[in-house]
C-alpha cells in the first residue's frame, strides 16, 4: 500500500524517495520528522523509528545548534536555506557534516541534505598544509635572519681574534671555535636549503646564467674545497668545452657537497678523481673516490634527506648534503647518480649540453 503526504502531495514509497543518496525528510513547524527516506540509515544508520516523531535539534552537534535555530527561524519566515552546513550525530556516536537545503511548503518544511564529511576533512587537510606552509616560511626566515646574521658576527669576531692572537694556545683555541661555527654555518644553509627545496620553489632557488663556462666554475669549486680542506688530494680532468646555461654558484655548491662526502668516506690515502667531460648531448661531471663500498641497501637512500651511511661520519652534518645535490640536478634538468663497488664510489652529474632548450 503506498503511503502519501498529502500536504505536500509526496509519495514516500516512489522509487525517487527510496532510492535517493541524499537524505530526504519532512518537518513541521515544531521541528519535528514526520517522514525520512531510507538514505538516513545509509549516512547516519538511523531507521525511521530512530528519527521521525523526533525534534532535528535531537541529532546535532552541540556546537552547531545555535547556528541551526537561526537557520530554521529563517525558513519559518517563509524563506528557503540553501547549502547551509552542520553535523548530525550518526548512531555509533560519531558525526557526520551534511549540507541541507530546506524548502518552506505550507506549514511543513520539505528538506534534502548531503554527506559532506569526507570533503570537510580534504578541506581541512588544505588548511592544515596551508598551515604547514605558512610555518615552513617563517622558519625560513628565522634561520636566514635571526640565526645567520648573529653567526656570521661570531665568525667574523673569531677571525678579527684569530689575527691578533698569535701564541699557540689561544690561537689553538680560537681555530677550534671557528671550525665550530663555520660548521655551523654550513648546516644552517643545508637546514634552509632542505626547507626550501621541500617547499618545491627548487627552479625559484636557481640562477641560471647563458654560457658558463663549466669547466672553469667546477675548477674555483676545487681550488676553493683543496684550501678549505688542504690535506685532501683532488686530480682532475676537464675536455668540456661547450658553455652551458646553469647556475654556476649552485653547480660549485654540489661539488663541494660531493667531494667533500668524498673525504669523509673517502680512503685518507687515496686521491679523489673528478673529470668533467662532454658525451653526446650532455656535459658529464664524475667524482670518484677510493674507500668502503656503500652498502647495497643504503645506495637507494643517498638522496633521500637525513640520510648517512656510518652514524659515526665525521663530517658532523645532518644528512641532508646529497638530497641537496640532488635537488639541484633536477633543477637542472639533470640525473645524479651513485655507483659503488669494492673498489670505488663514483657520484655522476649528467646535465643537458644545451639545457636552454630543455628548460623551454
Amino acid at each position: 500500500m503506498m503511503s502519501q503526504d498529502t500536504s505536500l502531495n509526496i509519495d514516500t514509497d516512489s522509487l525517487t524517495w527510496r532510492v535517493s543518496p541524499d537524505l530526504l525528510g519532512i518537518i513541521t513547524s515544531e521541528g519535528v520528522f514526520k517522514h525520512t527516506n531510507p538514505a538516513w540509515f545509509t549516512v547516519l544508520g538511523r531507521e525511521p523509528k530512530d528519527i521521525e516523531s523526533r525534534q532535528f535539534f535531537d541529532f546535532i552537534h552541540p556546537d552547531d545548534v545555535a547556528r541551526t535555530e537561526q537557520a530554521f527561524l529563517t525558513l519559518q519566515t517563509g524563506e528557503p536555506i540553501l547549502q547551509f552546513e552542520n553535523r548530525y550525530r550518526h548512531i555509533d556516536g560519531s558525526y557526520r557534516w551534511l549540507s541541507w537545503n530546506g524548502v518552506p511548503e505550507g506549514d511543513v518544511y520539505f528538506c534534502n541534505a548531503r554527506d559532506i564529511t569526507v570533503a570537510k576533512s580534504n578541506e581541512a587537510a588544505v588548511a592544515s598544509h596551508s598551515q604547514q606552509l605558512k610555518l615552513r616560511e617563517q622558519f625560513m626566515s628565522v634561520l636566514g635572519h635571526d640565526l645567520r646574521n648573529p653567526l656570521a658576527a661570531v665568525i667574523s669576531a673569531l677571525r678579527i681574534l684569530g689575527r691578533r692572537h698569535k701564541d699557540d694556545a689561544t690561537t689553538h683555541v680560537l681555530t677550534q671555535a671557528l671550525r665550530s661555527a663555520e660548521s655551523m654555518g654550513r648546516i644552517v644553509d643545508d637546514v634552509q636549503d632542505f626547507a626550501r627545496f621541500s617547499l618545491g620553489s627548487d627552479k625559484a632557488a636557481m640562477r641560471f646564467e647563458p654560457d658558463t663556462k663549466l669547466a672553469e666554475a667546477v675548477a674555483e669549486a676545487v681550488a676553493a674545497f683543496r684550501f678549505e680542506t688542504s690535506f685532501a688530494t683532488i686530480e682532475e680532468s676537464y675536455t668540456n668545452t661547450d658553455p652551458t646555461l646553469c647556475d654556476p654558484a649552485r653547480i660549485a655548491q654540489l661539488v663541494t657537497k660531493i667531494l667533500d662526502n668524498a673525504v669523509v668516506y673517502g680512503a685518507a690515502d687515496e686521491p679523489i678523481n673528478l673529470r668533467l667531460y662532454d658525451q653526446d648531448n650532455t656535459v658529464v661531471l664524475e667524482i670518484e673516490n677510493r674507500g668502503q663500498e656503500v652498502p647495497a641497501d643504503m645506495v637507494p637512500l643517498l638522496f633521500e634527506p637525513f640520510q648517512r651511511v656510518k652514524q659515526d661520519a665525521r663530517d658532523g652534518g645532518l644528512g641532508l648534503g646529497l638530497f641537496i645535490c640532488k635537488q639541484i640536478a633536477d633543477a637542472h634538468f639533470g640525473t645524479l647518480t651513485v655507483r659503488s663497488d669494492p673498489a670505488s664510489t663514483v657520484f655522476t652529474l649528467t646535465l643537458p649540453r644545451h639545457a636552454g632548450e630543455v628548460m623551454e
